[in-house]
C-alpha cells in the first residue's frame, strides 16, 4: 500500500444502468486519520451517497485508498473535502455528497458534509 493517498488508487468499473439515474451508498465506519496538532489518532464513519454517471467505484480500491489515510496528519474538514474532490475527480459522478461523522474528541462531536457540484452559497 503506498505510504499515502492517492486518487490514482481509486479504480472504477462502468455503470450497469447508465440509462437509470439511481444513487449508491456507501459507509466506511472505520476511517482513521491522524490529528495534525496532537499525532493522536481521529475515528470516523465517511459516508458516500452518489448518483453514478458512466462509471462506479470499485469497493476495494476505495478500502485501500482510505486506509492510506491512517498516517497522514489533517483536519476533518480537509480530509473530507480531500477525498470528495478526489472521488469526484476519478468517478465523475452526477452528484456526491460525502458526509464525515467523527468520534468525540474533549465531549464534542464533528459532523463534516461536502457537496459535489459545488454550488456557492447566496450572499
Amino acid at each position: 500500500m503506498p505510504e499515502t493517498p492517492c486518487k490514482s488508487q481509486l479504480e472504477t468499473f462502468p455503470n450497469p444502468s447508465p440509462q437509470r439515474e439511481f444513487s449508491i451508498e456507501i459507509v466506511c465506519p472505520e476511517f482513521t486519520s491522524l490529528c495534525p496538532k496532537t499525532g493522536q489518532p481521529d475515528f470516523g464513519t465517511l459516508t458516500f451517497l452518489y448518483t453514478p454517471k458512466d462509471s462506479c467505484v470499485e469497493l476495494k480500491s476505495l478500502k485501500l485508498y482510505l486506509q492510506a489515510f491512517r498516517d497522514v496528519g489533517s483536519f476533518y474538514e480537509a480530509v473530507v473535502n480531500r477525498i470528495l474532490e478526489d472521488f469526484t475527480s476519478v468517478c465523475k459522478p452526477v452528484r456526491c455528497t460525502l458526509t464525515g461523522s467523527f468520534t468525540p474528541r474533549g465531549g464534542i462531536t464533528t459532523k463534516v458534509v461536502a457537496v459535489f457540484p459545488f454550488i456557492p452559497m447566496s450572499k
